[in-house]
Order: structure tokens, then C-alpha cells, then sequence
């Protein structure tokens, strides 16, 4: 007959391991937390998911016939004092064709701030066309109290547009940027609420 304090002798910890297994699990959690900005940055930006645009480091070879009128959008988020819009409302421009839009921010405050853009195109199924080859959210932007700069941003929708059957009836699409803080947008980004 088995002794039964010699089988809880040789019987393996298992509270010790459960303990184990629940730290990997935490841990592996922080690190898919800290991971989930920037692969779901790069999943929108690979994809032109809720409207994300692409970046592109040469412009097509060759422009469409077909046009599509490019509506442009300005805004400031609150705890940023600048002034910021574009400088034209609309261009109409061919599919393929390169062009310049300039939007003008000016410092309202009495100190240097810095600011950087999130953006947007809508409809959001037109993000994977439209492409930046140039751009001033690509940065983060400091203006001096009072000073006023224009922010060029050189774009073009992308002709494989045309083999995209759902999108053929596309006239018009919006780019819109919004300037937050700096230290506001990293926070809000990483999830947590901004510090004043």
C-alpha cells in the first residue's frame, strides 16, 4: 500500500508553477500593450485603414484623365494655441498627377510651442490611394510666440485607384489634419491622459 506522505513528497509544485505561468501571462500582456500603437500604426499606414495615407518616395509615372477634387481640412486640438488651416479649400487634380497644397500655422502664445498633426482622408477606403511624398506631419513643428510659417504638403492619389470597382464613382475626397500638443499627442497615443 502507498504511503501518502511520500506521494505529497514527490509530487511536482504545481502552485509554483501556476505562479509562473501567470507572471509570463502579465508580462506577456505589458509587452502586447506597448506593441499594439505602433503595429496598429503600421497595419493602417500598410493597409490605408480608417483613412490612414500612405507615403510614397516617387510620384507615378503617369497621370489618368480621370479626376478627383481634393478638399482640405485645418484644425487645432484644445491646449495648443495656433492658429492652422489651409490655405486653399480645394484642388482638382488628375489621378497620378503630383501637386502642392500649403496650410499656414501661426503661434497665438506667448512662448515657443510645438505641435504635431495626426491626419485623415475620407472616405476612408480612398487612405490607401492617397499618398504624401512630402509633408509637415511627418515631423513635429515648434513655432516662437507670434511666428506664422506655411507647411507645404505634396501629394498624389495613386492610379491603381482605377482598378478599385467600388470607387469608381469617387469625385471628391477630404484631407484632414488636426495639431496637437506634442507631449498631449504621445500621451494620448500611448493611452494615458495628458498632463497639464
Amino acid at each position: 500500500m502507498a504511503d501518502p506522505a511520500r506521494d505529497t513528497d514527490t509530487a511536482p509544485p504545481r502552485h509554483g508553477r501556476i505562479a509562473f505561468a501567470c507572471a509570463a501571462l502579465v508580462a506577456g500582456m505589458v509587452g502586447a500593450s506597448y506593441a499594439a500603437v505602433p503595429l496598429y500604426d503600421m497595419f493602417c499606414r500598410a493597409t490605408g485603414y480608417g483613412g490612414t495615407t500612405q507615403v510614397a518616395t516617387a510620384a507615378p509615372e503617369k497621370a489618368l484623365e480621370r479626376t478627383v477634387t481634393v478638399r482640405f481640412d485645418g484644425n487645432v486640438a484644445p491646449g495648443l494655441k495656433w492658429t492652422f488651416g489651409p490655405e486653399q479649400n480645394a484642388l482638382t487634380v488628375k489621378v497620378g498627377e503630383t501637386r502642392l497644397a500649403m496650410f499656414k500655422a501661426k503661434n497665438v502664445s506667448d512662448k515657443p510651442l510645438t505641435g504635431t498633426a495626426s491626419y485623415n482622408v475620407t472616405p476612408e477606403q480612398t487612405g490607401a490611394y492617397f499618398s504624401k511624398i512630402q509633408c509637415f506631419c511627418f515631423t513635429e513643428q515648434t513655432l516662437q510666440p507670434g511666428e506664422e510659417i506655411d507647411m507645404p504638403v505634396a501629394f498624389f492619389v495613386d492610379p491603381s485607384i482605377a482598378e478599385n470597382r467600388e470607387l469608381d464613382d469617387l469625385n471628391e475626397l477630404t484631407l484632414s489634419y488636426t495639431f496637437f500638443p506634442a507631449r498631449q499627442r504621445s500621451a494620448a497615443v500611448a493611452g494615458e491622459r495628458p498632463k497639464s
